[in-house]
C-alpha cells in the first residue's frame, strides 16, 4: 500500500477559516452565505472585525456591489454582523467615506433572535386561525338567523 495521501494536511491556523455550523440553520440565501464566509475568511480573530468593500466583496464572490450590499443587509438584519461608516481623510485633507467596518456577531445572537421570529410567526398564525374561527361562527349564526 501506498504512503500518498492525497489531503493536505489543514493547519487550523494557516489557510482556512471557522464557519459555525449553526450558520445553515438560519436559512441564509445562498449570496448572503458567500459573503458571510467572506467576511468570515477577513476577519481579524482578535476584534472579529474587516473593511473589505463592496467591490472586494464582489470580486471574491463572484456579485455586483450592489447585490453585495442588499445581502450585507440580511446578514445585518439576521443580526449576523453589524457595520460602522467609516471615513478617511485623502492627501488633499479632504474627508470622504471610507468602506463599512464590519464585526461578525457571535452567532447565538443571531439564533435567538431566528427562533424568537419563528414563536412571533407562530403566535401570528395562532392568532389568525383564531380570527377565521370567530368569523365561521358569525356567518354560521348569520345563517341560523337569516
Amino acid at each position: 500500500m501506498s504512503d500518498f495521501y492525497p489531503y493536505p494536511k489543514r493547519d487550523p491556523i494557516k489557510n482556512y477559516f471557522p464557519l459555525p455550523n449553526e450558520i445553515f440553520l438560519l436559512g441564509l440565501t445562498p449570496g448572503e452565505l458567500a459573503v458571510y464566509s467572506y467576511l468570515m475568511r477577513c476577519e481579524d480573530r482578535r476584534t472579529h472585525q474587516c473593511h473589505p468593500s463592496y467591490r472586494t466583496i464582489g470580486r471574491a464572490v463572484h456579485l455586483s456591489p450592489n447585490t453585495v450590499a442588499k445581502h450585507v443587509n440580511g446578514l445585518r438584519e439576521k443580526r449576523l454582523i453589524v457595520t460602522e461608516n467609516t471615513e478617511i481623510v485623502t492627501r488633499r485633507g479632504e474627508k470622504r467615506n471610507g468602506t463599512l467596518l464590519y464585526t461578525i456577531r457571535p452567532v447565538e445572537e443571531a439564533l435567538r433572535h431566528f427562533y424568537e421570529q419563528q414563536m412571533q410567526q407562530l403566535e401570528a398564525v395562532k392568532d389568525q386561525e383564531k380570527i377565521r374561527k370567530k368569523l365561521a361562527e358569525l356567518d354560521r349564526k348569520r345563517e341560523r338567523a337569516g
